[in-house]
């Protein structure tokens, strides 16, 4: 049986947990430099460098019994129904969000569009005020489709890799990403129809560095390391502003976050930190698709009604709290069913379909 990492479980909900309070933050202070989690950002790109390890761990000795088919429909059942779930949230914010204006609203046939186009996780144009997004129902949703192509990129070349040849590959996309962030300034872009290119680029290092550490085998031990590393997360994503911020970014992507995951592969964690890693982890995910929309709404609010920070505060606090609660109902009484059941339903298909040969 594999051992389970319930460290990178722990951290991916830490990562989650401070990318909404970022988001929550950017509504009332957009302003990169007062942003008291002014990098929380990159918690994008530590997403990417778990997946990479993840997704080699996974499925490395699976090859070359998995087919690549089989590969993608594993990945598609595991992924994309939350990502369902995060565009009807979408739809339903945009629909009832009673601080939009009349040239906020589109027509049924462009919010169709919209959503039948991020349904399948492709750009879309942007709706009103919603910052030129490619996935402006849900902002995160861009960084799925950097996901979906990491992991298409993953089962075609990933496995027959050699270890020489995929140092080539994380050296390459490392030297791509430095010369973004330094030449942009910060790794701030992607999600966006101005910064699409810059996508690519950040998926790229983070994943290919997460599959190389999986295969290098090279693990860190330190102490309390759940806690430890979160706050590591924590200090990263609210160090100064640094302007420009490219090279302290950078840094942070490619010798910070691998450190915090060889630590996290390589260190112990027992009692209740094992419960409190595995709830973590589980609802990290969800968390991260289903509170955007509703930051859209807290934003419109913020600007229409210019709130002092005494009725703010409480606010996002309360709305931290019902992301989390939201988070778990989805994953318990949506993605993990329906996951079930298709799962299910495949198995039937399988079992029966030599019977009709």
């Amino acid at each position: 049986m594999k051992r389970h990492f319930e460290i990178l479980d722990g951290l991916r909900g830490t990562a989650a947990l401070l990318v909404v309070v970022f988001h929550l933050f950017e509504a009332v202070w957009p302003d990169y430099t007062a942003n008291p989690l002014r990098h929380g950002y990159l918690a994008v790109d530590f997403f990417f460098l778990l997946s990479g390890f993840v997704v080699g761990y996974a499925y490395d000795d699976r090859w070359p019994a998995l087919t690549v088919r089989e590969f993608f429909r594993i990945r598609l059942v595991r992924l994309h129904p939350m990502v369902l779930l995060a565009v009807v949230i979408g739809v339903l914010g945009h629909l009832f969000d009673p601080f939009l204006g009349p040239a906020d609203r589109v027509s049924g046939l462009r919010l169709s569009l919209i959503a039948g186009l991020g349904a399948l996780l492709l750009p879309a144009p942007s709706l009103p005020n919603h910052y030129g997004e490619t996935h402006s129902l849900n902002g995160p949703c861009w960084s799925l489709l950097q996901e979906y192509v990491a992991n298409v990129a993953y089962a075609l070349v990933g496995p027959w890799l050699s270890r020489r040849v995929l140092l080539l590959v994380v050296s390459g996309s490392a030297v791509a990403l430095a010369a973004t962030a330094v030449g942009h300034g910060h790794l701030q872009g992607g999600w966006g129809w101005d910064t699409f290119w810059m996508a690519p680029v950040r998926v790229a290092f983070p994943f290919f560095a997460g599959l190389l550490l999986f295969r290098s085998e090279w693990r860190l031990r330190v102490p309390a390391a759940y806690a430890l590393l979160s706050a590591v997360l924590l200090l990263v994503f609210a160090a100064p502003a640094f302007q420009p911020a490219g090279y302290y970014e950078a840094f942070c992507v490619l010798v910070v976050f691998p450190l915090v995951v060889a630590a996290g592969t390589g260190s112990p964690v027992g009692g209740a930190w094992v419960a409190l890693c595995r709830f973590s982890g589980r609802i990290s995910y969800p968390l991260y698709l289903v509170h955007y929309p509703f930051i859209y709404v807290f934003t419109h609010w913020v600007q229409a009604r210019h709130p002092p920070m005494t009725q703010v505060l409480p606010v996002m606090v309360g709305l931290t709290g019902f992301f989390v609660a939201l988070a778990w109902a989805a994953l318990r009484f949506y993605d993990e069913p329906v996951r079930a059941w298709l799962n299910a339903r495949h198995r039937l298909v399988a079992a029966i379909r030599p019977e009709n040969a």
